[in-house]
C-alpha cells in the first residue's frame, strides 16, 4: 500500500513539466497529413523524467508512441477527437489518445517498410490487450535519482541503465511496449546479429548472418530512429517541399 502511494506521488513529479526548449520542426497540420498507421512517433519531452531519460540515452527523444489510425477502434475523447495513439504513459498506464495530443511537440516519424493489413491488424489487437496496463515503475525508481546528481557513467553505457525494469508483463515503459508489438511481428528493430559457418561445401569461409531478437526491456525511444530498418519520415519534405518559395528576412 505505502509502495502504491509511493509509485503515484513520484509519477506525479515526474510527469511535471519543465521549461519547454524543444520547437516543432513541422507543423501539425504537414504531420497529420503524412502519419500513417504503423508508424511510431518519437518525442522529445519536457518532462522531468524526460530529462533523465535524455541523458542516459544521449539522444533528444525521450518518449514513443504507436499510430494506429482511426480506424483502430480506439474511440474519441470527451470534445470528439478520434484516438489514433497508443502509449505506455507514466501516470496513466498504457493508454490511447489523438494525435493532436503532441500538436506543440517536436516530433519524428520512424516507419516500418512492408507491413500489410494482416500485421497492422496484429499490431491493433496487441495494442488493445494491453490496454490499461501498468507502466513500469520499478524503472520510475531507477530513474528518479538520475535527477537528483548525475552519475559519472561512460557515455556508451547510459542506456543500459534503463533496463532495470521488474521483468513483469502487466507493466511496460513507452519503448518496450512497442517493441514487443514489433517482435511478434518478426519486425526487427535493432536485433543481434551472429555470423556463423555457412556450411557451404563448395566455399570453406563463406559465412551467413544468424539474427536473434534482443530482450525488449533494452529498448529505448532513440533506437526507433538508429534502426536500419525504419524510414524517418519528415513531414515537411514530404508536402511538395520547394525551398525557392522560403521568404527570406533579408530579401
Amino acid at each position: 500500500m505505502f509502495l502504491d502511494w509511493l509509485s503515484g506521488h513520484l509519477a506525479a513529479y515526474l510527469s511535471k513539466q519543465v521549461a519547454q526548449h524543444s520547437v516543432p520542426t513541422s507543423t501539425y497540420e504537414a504531420l497529420e497529413k503524412v502519419i500513417r498507421p504503423g508508424d511510431i512517433l518519437l518525442v522529445e519531452g519536457n518532462t522531468r523524467i524526460s530529462v533523465a531519460i535524455k541523458y542516459l540515452t544521449q539522444s533528444t527523444w525521450s518518449h514513443a508512441a504507436l499510430y494506429l489510425g482511426p480506424d483502430a477502434g480506439f474511440g474519441t475523447s470527451e470534445n470528439g477527437d478520434c484516438h489514433t495513439l497508443v502509449e505506455a504513459d507514466l501516470e496513466f498506464g498504457i493508454r490511447t489518445l489523438p494525435l493532436n495530443f503532441y500538436r506543440n511537440s517536436h516530433t519524428r516519424i520512424c516507419r516500418p517498410v512492408g507491413l500489410d493489413k494482416g500485421n497492422l491488424h496484429m499490431l491493433t489487437d496487441y495494442a488493445l490487450s494491453r490496454l490499461g496496463q501498468r507502466y513500469d515503475m520499478k524503472n520510475v525508481f531507477d530513474l528518479a535519482r538520475y535527477l537528483i546528481r548525475t552519475p559519472p557513467v561512460p557515455a556508451r553505457h547510459r542506456h543500459k541503465l534503463l533496463s532495470l525494469g521488474s521483468g513483469d508483463p502487466t507493466r511496460a515503459i513507452c519503448s518496450t511496449f512497442i517493441a514487443e508489438g514489433f517482435q511478434r511481428l518478426r519486425y526487427p528493430i535493432l536485433p543481434t546479429i551472429d555470423s556463423i559457418p555457412a556450411d557451404d561445401p563448395n566455399c570453406a569461409h563463406c559465412i551467413r548472418e544468424h539474427y536473434r531478437i534482443r530482450q525488449t526491456s533494452l529498448f529505448t525511444p532513440r533506437d526507433f530512429d538508429a534502426s536500419p530498418y525504419f524510414r524517418i519520415i519528415k513531414p515537411t519534405l514530404e508536402n511538395s517541399f520547394d525551398f525557392r518559395a522560403i521568404n527570406w528576412a533579408d530579401l
